[in-house]
């Protein structure tokens, strides 16, 4: 019998000048109580998260609108000071998403009040990463908003500032405006190349790295899925939202197609369809890293498997003949989940509390 090969140290990478994260990021979404409003022991999920820090996993990533998560990760820095580690060890990223009824009135006051209230749930003096978000381009502010950020930034509130889900064209005034940007966190996956269009060369051509959620379509571009018949139900949002992707990617029987082919490379690595996927989209140029749900540690060997692969140019022929066929998504990031009236759209929910109320 074949044994499965040693899984390999976590890869590291310098984000900015001296600080570096993790490759893979313990994503926080599914520990918020939108996600899942059943929820779990906070203790359990306090000593999982810290099996993933002292396994290499200490980057993650969190919002302020992730229900109970900005506290949860305040209380591991904690837990972590008492052990000696240092908070310097692990890297906590949130995010700044006001509310879209909030774009019109927001403020100044409002960003930097909105901004302590994350640094008081985490028990941090500075934020490593806050990673804007903007609802709606058609409401004026989101360029002056990026400057504000920037200068809490300078302030020394925020050690580096992002965004998510901007598109080129927007990304491309908050750069022009002179607003320091180290990382642009969207959708990107085998299923949704939207940023390989022209997000991609734009973020090499000003020292933007790409942080990629959704690289396993809430968990669809996985071994088990194989030969299944297409879900009549699904569980939460989050699969909702994905199950659309797979739809706008080719529909159910181009999903079992990817997933054949990813399982057949993932039999000659010895290792799984999930970490073959991940490692794809980790090799795609710009990707600094690929954020993975921390719900628990129960897949922890085989995120860690995931720095032992080196795809071959026949593994990358294989999915590049089959991702060639895809039919979609199309347009801009995140250009889908603002269409209004869309049916991406109509899943999203926009007002999660990310502003404070004056």
């Amino acid at each position: 019998m074949i044994s499965a090969p040693s899984p390999a140290e976590v890869e590291r990478l310098e984000l900015c000048p001296g600080y570096h994260i993790a490759r893979l990021i313990n994503g926080g979404w599914q520990l918020s109580a939108e996600h899942d409003s059943a929820g779990a022991v906070a203790s359990d999920v306090l000593a999982q998260l810290e099996r993933l820090v002292d396994a290499g996993f200490t980057t993650f990533d969190c919002a302020d609108i992730y229900t109970g998560v900005e506290e949860l990760l305040g209380r591991l820095v904690v837990r972590l000071r008492r052990r000696g580690i240092d908070r310097e060890a692990v890297q906590i990223h949130t995010k700044f998403v006001p509310d879209l009824e909030a774009l019109a009135q927001l403020t100044a006051t409002d960003v930097e009040r909105t901004l302590d209230r994350s640094l008081q749930r985490l028990g941090v003096e500075a934020l490593d990463l806050v990673q804007f978000h903007w609802w709606d381009y058609t409401v004026p502010g989101y360029v002056e908003t990026a400057w504000t950020l920037d200068q809490l930034r300078r302030k020394g509130k925020i050690r580096h500032l992002g965004v998510t889900n901007f598109d080129r064209r927007h990304l491309e005034e908050v750069v022009d405006a002179g607003v320091k940007i180290a990382s642009h966190q969207c959708q990107y996956s085998l299923l949704d190349q939207r940023p390989a269009a022209d997000l991609q060369p734009f973020c090499r051509d000003h020292g933007i790295r790409i942080l990629a959620y959704g690289t396993l379509a809430g968990g669809f571009l996985a071994d088990r899925w194989l030969d299944r018949p297409t879900p009549q139900d699904v569980a939460n949002r989050s699969l909702v939202k994905y199950r659309l992707i797979v739809d706008e990617a080719g529909g159910w029987e181009y999903l079992q197609d990817l997933l054949i082919a990813l399982c057949r490379i993932a039999a000659r690595h010895r290792t799984t369809a999930s970490a073959i996927a991940i490692r794809w989209t980790l090799d795609r140029p710009e990707v600094a890293a690929a954020i993975v749900g921390a719900r628990s540690d129960g897949h922890l060997e085989v995120n860690r498997a995931v720095f032992g692969l080196q795809l071959s140019d026949e593994d990358r022929h294989q999915l590049d003949s089959i991702v060639g066929r895809s039919e979609g998504p199309s347009g801009p990031v995140f250009g889908l989940e603002r269409m209004p009236g869309g049916r991406h759209s109509r899943i999203m929910k926009t007002g999660l509390g990310g502003t404070l109320e004056r």
